[in-house]
């Protein structure tokens, strides 16, 4: 599943209608934006070609990245709530500290109404930990600055 990217419908239909800002207005903005500074003359002193071209090069990153997420997005929700997958809305003590959090794309924090939720990778250190966990399992885990934290998952949700 290292290729997979769960989103939420909300996070998908998002993602699906930047990337069509992004390949129609914006790409076709930029293009306007080029020509018209070639056409000043002078390339290697021309900033506003140059930035530009900056623009561009980002705008098609973006546009790669958004095409590989929605190619590989899993958007059906988890069914069971009995151990943690993708798209588990999960309650736990992390470090003693009560915490809920989904195991996710990163693109789902911006779609959820309770900010207090935070959006972890499936592919992280916290997320593969947890992966097919259940409520109850005591857990734990090494951070990237290399302490060991501990996990108790108290309970597991759909989202």
């Amino acid at each position: 599943m290292t290729n997979k990217i769960w989103l939420s419908n909300e996070a998908y239909q998002k993602l699906k209608d930047e990337l069509k800002y992004l390949t129609g207005e914006k790409r076709q903005n930029i293009k306007k934006r080029i020509a018209a500074a070639r056409a000043e003359g002078d390339l290697k002193e021309n900033g506003g070609y140059h930035a530009a071209k900056e623009e561009q090069g980002k705008n098609e990153g973006r546009i790669k990245e958004l095409e590989y997420k929605l190619a590989n997005a899993i958007i059906d929700a988890p069914v069971k709530t009995d151990e943690i997958s993708a798209g588990s809305l999960i309650s736990a003590k992390i470090d003693q500290i009560k915490k809920k959090f989904i195991l996710g794309s990163r693109e789902i924090k911006d779609t959820l109404k309770d900010n207090s939720i935070d959006v972890y990778s499936p592919t992280s250190p916290i997320g593969q930990t947890v992966l097919g966990a259940k409520a109850g399992d005591k857990l734990q885990y090494t951070a990237p600055n290399g302490k060991q934290i501990e996990i108790e998952i108290l309970k597991i949700d759909i989202i």
